[in-house]
C-alpha cells in the first residue's frame, strides 16, 4: 500500500490493515511487480490477471477521493496497473455510492474477481460492516469472474451499467404511474357525502351532480415531474 496520509487515521481501513499486519507500507517511487489498483489504470482487473496475483499480490494507493491531484501516480510503478469494474461501496463514509470503494474494498476486490476469496474474506472480516461488501457485490462479482479477459470485464460492465439504468429508469416510471393513481382516488369524504345525497334522492344524476363529481375530482388532479 501506498499511503499519502490523506484519511483520518481512526477511520482509514488500510492503516488499520497495516497495524494488523495484513498488508505492507510501500515506499513512493518503489515497484511493485503485483497488480496495482489504482485511477491511472487503463484496462480492468480480470481473472487472467490470477496468475500475477498469485506470485506478487495487489496493492492500492492509500487515498482521499477529493485529493487525488495531489498524488504523484506517476512515480507508483507497476506493469499491471488495474481499474476496478463497477461495484458498490459498503462502507460508513461512501454507503450505496458505486465506485467509492475504499482500501479494503479496492484489495477484496480485485482478490474476488481474481478468484482468490479466502484473501479477501480475511482483510473484510477485520471490520464490522465487511460482510455487506460480498452481500451487496456478489451478483457483480461473480459476472465479472466469469469472464476469461480485460476486454470481457470492460464489455460486461457495460452491460451492468446499462442494466442498472434501465432498472432506475423503470422504477421512476412505476413509482410515477403510483402517485398519480393516488391522485386519481376521489376524497372519500367526498364520495361518502355523494354516496349519502344519492340514497337520500331516488332520482338519477342530475348535471349539477355530475359537475360536483368532477370539481371533487379535479381538485386532486395535478402535474408532478
Amino acid at each position: 500500500m501506498w499511503d499519502f496520509d490523506h484519511c483520518d487515521p481512526r477511520r482509514c481501513s488500510g492503516k488499520k490493515l497495516s497495524r494488523l499486519g495484513l498488508i505492507k507500507d510501500l515506499r513512493v517511487g518503489q515497484r511493485f511487480r503485483g497488480v496495482v489498483v489504482t485511477p491511472e489504470g487503463k484496462q480492468p482487473v480480470s481473472p487472467s490477471d490470477r496468475a500475477t496475483v498469485a506470485a506478487f499480490g495487489v496493492a492500492v494507493v492509500e487515498c482521499s477521493w477529493a485529493r487525488l491531484s495531489d498524488v504523484p501516480f506517476s512515480k507508483i510503478r507497476s506493469p499491471h496497473e488495474r481499474l476496478l469494474p463497477y461495484l458498490i461501496a459498503t462502507n460508513p463514509v461512501n454507503y450505496g455510492k458505486p465506485w467509492r470503494l475504499n482500501c479494503v474494498e479496492a484489495l477484496a476486490a480485485a482478490f474476488y474477481i481474481t478468484g482468490f476469496d479466502k484473501h479477501a474474506e480475511t482483510l473484510l472480516e477485520k471490520f464490522s460492516w465487511g460482510h455487506s461488501f460480498w452481500e451487496v457485490n456478489q451478483h457483480l462479482i461473480e459476472r465479472y469472474r466469469a469472464c476469461d479477459t480485460a476486454a470481457e470485464v470492460s464489455q460486461m460492465q457495460e452491460r451492468v451499467i446499462s442494466e442498472a439504468q434501465a432498472d432506475y429508469e423503470e422504477s421512476r416510471r412505476k413509482a410515477r404511474e403510483d402517485d398519480d393513481g393516488d391522485l386519481l382516488v376521489a376524497n372519500p369524504n367526498h364520495a361518502g357525502r355523494i354516496s349519502q345525497d344519492a340514497e337520500a334522492n331516488t332520482y338519477s344524476s342530475t348535471d349539477s351532480d355530475t359537475e360536483e363529481i368532477a370539481a371533487s375530482m379535479s381538485s386532486k388532479l395535478f402535474v408532478t415531474d
